[in-house]
């Protein structure tokens, strides 16, 4: 492509609502501009790296024998009601009526939509297994979009769905693409980890999420060196070693502590560790109030909470649900709270004479113990998890990284089959509910998630496989360097190499600039310097390194450097 044709609009200055790198330097390169808030329009660089990636992940799941189709991206509100979700999605599902007063929604996932298609279709065992997939927008009304792309209200996704017979075939087709997911991510050059994860709204049981590491991602990632094993922060777990507490059970006894309502101000005046301490959150589930305990040293892990509980959101209880318990906020805590569901962590039964608030302004009880003080409903892992513990597996002290997730793959069972009375008939004629699987990529997001991870002050870094052009020629005047360029320029071409004319009556400055921003992983600079040498400059954007390469060699080192996995 020659940029004096292209529609590139390049940016000097960042635009003052850009937050993150990668928005940044997405609206600065000429890849995307801002419709509203959330919603991006893709300019030709941009739909380039989109297109690499969406190529890359047809043909993987290709190999795994997943078929194309496009699902419809406006859905009947009935079928949401017929899942049970229609309701419990919460706000982010975007819904609108028709002239005759229907009820729809604009699909942020298509569970429904695909398991509709296949109960009217799919009759028999013998049709199954089946893997359907599309690449489509979909529309989620996010609170507070933010970063870009990463994180819009409206973004393209692929999403896959699996049917199969029995659980061993589910099992079998979730690591036909969980290996397809490894492929893609890897294909993309980028540094990536599999972690378990919840499985929140779309629901199911085993549930794994790909996270790309950038500084810029919003989720925590648990992971242990020494070992496979990674989880999402919502969802880790550690082997926490109880800390001794070989104390004889003392009297329960109330303190007074005037306007001491933290863990941390606790400590300080006690003058006690904050795993002596009880740490006490009241919550409200189906207006029911539920008061979760954790030891002081940790913070409540509301995903496992609500797992445990059953519910997708958990809502702080309110004033009024203090007041009709006799409570007091900041003091709450389970000795002699009458009538409440309490949750406690596995560590808090192991305490022994500790801290808690005692429900009444200003003061503690001290020489609390689990059993003898309360009883608990429930005892579980609500905690969150640390850096430092120990790892689960094989015991080695455990790490946090920050992480963008780019795809999730989940187990969801008989679901939405059951709830849909999606079924086939097996081979003794009986009806049963199909097995399903379902698998996304958020396609938008991986790209904006490439850029995190690749990119300098001077712009963006393309791994090749997913860079809008291979390689740039970047023309220093015109005449015999104009002509040579020009035959570069067919050269490449003809070998089937995306490469970037830039043939603009522009100063050496500004197109040296544009060249670091866009972020083509091979710059050539023809000069005629340089050529009166019989040579052209080479530099490789992802090193740095910079080299002349002889007019005659340009092809074949072109092609050798576009062949090298570094590139």
């Amino acid at each position: 492509m020659r940029m004096s044709q292209m529609y590139l609009p390049t940016l000097k200055e960042t635009p003052a609502d850009a937050e993150v790198t990668s928005h940044k330097l997405m609206l600065r390169a000429g890849m995307i501009r801002k419709l509203g808030s959330g919603i991006y329009t893709y300019l030709p660089l941009g739909y380039k790296a989109i297109s690499n990636l969406e190529e890359i992940i047809k043909e993987e799941l290709n190999k795994k024998g997943a078929q194309e189709l496009l699902l419809p991206a406006l859905q009947p509100a009935s079928l949401w009601e017929e899942s049970g979700r229609l309701e419990n999605y919460g706000p982010e599902l975007m819904r609108l009526e028709d002239r005759h007063a229907r009820e729809f929604c604009l699909g942020p996932t298509h569970e429904e939509v695909i398991t509709d298609l296949v109960r009217d279709e799919v009759r028999s065992y013998k049709e199954l297994p089946l893997n359907l997939y599309q690449i489509q927008t979909k529309y989620r009304d996010e609170v507070r979009p933010r970063f870009g792309v990463l994180r819009g209200r409206e973004f393209i996704m692929k999403d896959a769905y699996s049917f199969d017979a029995d659980e061993k075939g589910l099992n079998e087709s979730y690591q036909q693409m969980y290996d397809a997911y490894c492929n893609i991510f890897s294909r993309c050059g980028l540094e990536y980890r599999p972690v378990l994860a919840d499985t929140g709204t779309i629901g199911g049981d085993d549930s794994h999420e790909f996270m790309v590491l950038a500084d810029a991602g919003e989720d925590i990632v648990v992971y242990c060196e020494e070992c496979d094993y990674a989880a999402n922060l919502e969802l880790a777990t550690a082997d926490s070693k109880v800390i001794a507490q070989d104390e004889e059970a003392k009297e329960l006894k109330v303190v007074d502590t005037p306007e001491v309502s933290t863990i941390e101000d606790l400590v300080t005046e006690l003058d006690l560790a904050a795993h002596k301490m009880i740490k006490a959150v009241l919550y409200q589930v189906d207006e029911e109030p539920v008061l979760a305990l954790v030891r002081g040293d940790y913070e409540i892990n509301e995903v496992k909470l609500g797992n445990i509980l059953d519910v997708v959101n958990l809502e702080l209880a309110a004033e009024e649900v203090y007041q009709k318990l006799d409570t007091v906020k900041g003091f709450t805590g389970p000795v002699k709270l009458e009538e409440i569901k309490i949750v406690a962590d596995e560590l808090v039964m192991e305490m022994s004479n500790a801290v808690s608030g005692a429900n009444k302004l200003d003061q503690h009880y001290l020489n609390v113990n689990p059993g003898r003080d309360f009883k608990v409903t429930t005892v579980a892992d609500i905690r969150e998890v640390k850096v430092g513990e120990d790892c689960i597996q094989c015991g080695s002290q455990l790490k946090q990284t920050r992480g963008i997730e780019v795809g999730q793959v989940f187990k969801l069972g008989t679901k939405y089959s059951k709830a849909l009375e999606a079924t086939f008939l097996d081979q003794n004629g009986k009806p049963q509910p199909l097995v399903m699987g379902c698998y996304g990529i958020g396609v938008s997001r991986t790209i904006a998630a490439a850029i995190e991870q690749n990119h300098d002050e001077y712009g963006i870094k393309w791994p090749k496989a997913l860079a809008p052009y291979n390689v740039e020629l970047l023309v220093l005047g015109s005449g015999e360097v104009m002509e040579q360029a020009e035959e570069f320029y067919q050269q490449l071409k003809e070998e089937g190499i995306e490469v970037l004319l830039d043939d603009r009556a522009e100063r050496a400055g500004v197109k040296f600039n544009d060249a670091d921003l866009i972020g083509a992983p091979i710059r050539v600079t023809i000069g005629a310097r340089s050529l009166a040498d019989g040579k052209v400059e080479v530099k490789l954007r992802q090193t740095g390194e910079e080299f002349k390469v002889e007019v005659e060699e340009f092809l074949a080192k072109i092609e050798s450097l576009l062949t090298d996995s570094i590139y």
